[in-house]
C-alpha cells in the first residue's frame, strides 16, 4: 500500500524545500517593490519581504500573498485555463488576419520643408512623383486581397492634398470594391492642411475620412520647424483644426471621440516647453497628445546634431510633461497622453490595441503595407522611408507584377516577423515588460545595421524601458484619482462613425 504526502495545492517539494507552484514569471525592481509579470499579461507588485517569502515557498494557504498571487494568475494549479486561453486568443487575433493598415503615398510633393522630415519630400514642381489613377486602382485591388476583415487606407505623402484627384478617386473606387468585399473599411488622411479648402473638407466629412495633422506647438516653435515659404504654417494649421473640430461639434458628435488628430514631433527645442506644448493643444480643444521622440528615418537622421537629444533627455521631458497632464486632469481639463494610454490598455485593460510599432511580432508586412507613388510595396512606412534614402532592403514587390500571397509570404516579411518576435530577441525574452512591448526592426536597422539589433545598446529599448518603468512606478504609487484616470485612459472606445460597412452604391 502506497503512502502519499499531501502538500498544499499551491506547493511542491524540491529537494526537501517547499516552493510555490508558480507559472513562469519575470521580475524587476520598481519603486522600491518587486514587479512580477507573466505571459498572460498579468502583473503584481510585491514588497521585498513578500517576494522573499514567495521564493522560499513560505506562504500559507490563508496568506494575503497567496490571495494576490491567485487573483493575478500566478498560481499554476489554480488557473482558469479556459479564460486564459480566450484572453490569449483575443490578444493574438491579428495573427489570424492579415494586413489591415494600407498606407498609400499618393505623392512625394510637399510645400513644407520640415527640419526633421521623415518622408524625404520632393519639391512641388518635381515631375513623376504623383500616383496615377491606374496605379491607384491597382493598389486598391492589392489591398483588398488582404484576409483581414477590416481595412484602413491611410493617405500620406509628401502632402497628399497635392494629388487631390487621386485621393478622391481612391475613396470612391475602394467604396465600390467594398460593396462586394464586405469589409469594415476606413479612410485616414495625414495632411499639413495648407492645401485644404471648404470643398475638400466637405467631401472628407461626407465620406467620413479621419483627418490627422502635425502641430509642433506655439507659432514660433511650429513655424521654426515646419517651414512653409508661402505662408504661416502654424496659423493655417490652427485655423483648420478649429474649423474641422467645429464640424463634429455642429453634427452633435462626441468631441472626445471625433476630432482632428494632431501630433507633435519633439525636438531639442521642445524639451523645455512641454507644459506650454500641452496647454497649446488644450486651448485648441484637443483632447489628446502623442509625445513622440525623433526617429532615425529619412532626413530625421541627418538633423540629429541640430534638433536631436539623448534618450535620457527625452525621458526626463516625458516624465515632466506627463505629470503636468495628470495635474491638468485633476483640475478638470481632459487630456490624454497617447503613449501612456496605449501601454495602460495592455497593462491595466488586458487589451491588445494592435498598435503596430509596439507589438510582438510587429506589423511589418503582416499588419501593414506601404504603397509607393509608383506602386512599389514596402513592409511598412518606415521601410519606405529607408528606401527613399537609397536602401531598398524593405521593398517587397510591385502591385502590377507580384501576387499578394507571394509578397506576404516572402523572405523579407518572414525575416521581419522573426526579428520582431520577442521570444527570439535576447534581452527581451526575459524582460518583465515583454507581455506588453515590441521592437521595430527598421529602427534596429537604421540605428545598428541589423534588423535584429542589440537591445542592450538600443535607444528604442532604452525609451520603452524608461517609459514602462515610469508608468509602473506611477501605477504603484497612484492615488484613487490617478488610478481612475489611468483606467479611463486604458479603456478603448471605438469610432464607428468612420467605419464604412458594405453598402450599396
Amino acid at each position: 500500500m502506497s503512502h502519499h504526502t499531501h502538500l498544499p495545492i499551491d506547493a511542491l517539494s524540491v529537494r526537501g524545500q517547499k516552493v510555490l507552484d508558480l507559472v513562469p514569471f519575470r521580475q524587476r525592481a520598481v519603486d522600491g517593490a518587486v514587479l512580477l509579470s507573466n505571459d498572460f499579461g498579468d502583473h503584481l507588485f510585491l514588497e521585498n519581504d513578500e517576494y522573499q517569502a514567495v521564493l522560499k515557498g513560505d506562504v500559507a494557504n490563508d496568506s494575503p500573498i497567496r490571495t494576490k498571487l491567485k487573483a493575478n494568475n500566478f498560481l499554476a494549479r489554480e488557473l482558469d485555463k479556459d479564460a486564459i486561453t480566450a484572453r490569449l486568443q483575443e490578444k493574438y487575433r491579428f495573427l489570424r488576419a492579415g494586413p489591415s493598415l494600407h498606407i498609400f503615398v499618393v505623392t512625394l510633393r510637399c510645400n513644407h520643408t520640415c527640419q526633421y522630415c521623415h518622408a524625404s519630400r520632393a519639391r512641388m514642381d518635381a515631375p513623376d512623383v504623383d500616383m496615377s489613377i491606374e496605379t491607384a486602382e491597382r493598389c486598391v485591388d492589392f489591398a483588398f486581397e488582404t484576409t483581414s476583415p477590416s481595412l484602413t487606407i491611410e493617405f500620406q505623402g509628401g502632402e497628399p492634398l497635392a494629388n487631390w484627384p487621386v485621393v478622391e478617386h481612391i475613396i470612391e473606387y475602394a467604396r465600390q470594391k467594398n460593396a462586394l468585399a464586405g469589409k469594415s473599411l476606413m479612410f485616414a488622411l495625414v495632411t499639413n492642411l495648407s492645401l485644404m479648402d471648404e470643398e475638400k473638407l466637405a467631401y472628407l466629412i461626407d465620406r467620413r475620412v479621419q483627418i490627422c495633422t502635425s502641430l509642433d506647438g506655439p507659432a514660433d516653435l511650429h513655424d521654426g520647424q515646419r517651414i512653409w515659404k508661402d505662408g504661416k504654417s502654424h496659423d493655417t494649421t490652427v485655423d483648420w483644426i478649429r474649423r474641422i473640430n467645429q464640424h463634429y461639434v455642429d453634427a452633435g458628435m462626441d468631441p472626445h471621440l471625433y476630432h482632428i488628430e494632431a501630433l507633435p514631433t519633439i525636438t531639442k527645442l521642445t524639451l523645455e516647453r512641454g507644459n506650454e506644448l500641452v496647454e497649446h493643444y488644450a486651448n485648441l480643444g484637443c483632447k489628446s497628445i502623442f509625445l513622440r521622440n525623433l526617429d532615425p528615418f529619412g532626413w530625421g537622421a541627418a538633423v540629429k546634431t541640430r534638433l536631436g537629444y539623448t534618450m535620457p533627455d527625452f525621458l526626463a521631458f516625458y516624465r515632466k510633461t506627463f505629470e503636468h497632464i495628470v495635474e491638468m486632469n485633476r483640475n478638470g481639463q481632459d487630456m490624454v497622453e497617447r503613449t501612456a494610454a496605449l501601454l495602460f490598455s495592455k497593462i491595466l485593460g488586458n487589451q491588445e490595441p494592435n498598435y503596430l510599432d509596439i507589438r510582438s511580432p510587429c506589423g511589418a508586412g503582416i499588419g501593414q503595407l506601404a504603397y509607393g507613388h509608383d506602386g512599389r510595396l514596402f513592409t511598412c512606412d518606415e521601410g519606405r522611408m529607408v528606401d527613399r534614402s537609397g536602401d531598398d532592403c524593405f521593398a517587397i514587390g510591385q502591385v502590377d507584377k507580384d501576387r499578394y500571397r507571394d509578397v506576404i509570404s516572402g523572405p523579407t516579411v518572414r525575416s521581419m516577423v522573426l526579428a520582431s518576435t520577442l521570444e527570439a530577441q535576447p534581452g527581451c525574452a526575459n524582460c518583465v515588460y515583454k507581455p506588453w512591448c515590441g521592437v521595430c526592426p527598421v529602427h534596429n536597422y537604421c540605428e545598428q545595421g541589423s534588423i535584429h539589433g542589440r537591445m542592450a545598446d538600443s535607444t528604442y529599448c532604452q525609451k520603452h524601458m524608461g517609459i514602462f518603468d515610469f508608468l509602473m512606478e506611477r501605477v504603484h504609487r497612484a492615488d484613487p484619482f490617478e488610478m481612475a484616470l489611468f483606467q479611463r485612459w486604458a479603456t478603448p472606445r471605438g469610432q464607428p462613425h468612420y467605419v464604412h460597412e458594405a453598402e450599396s452604391l
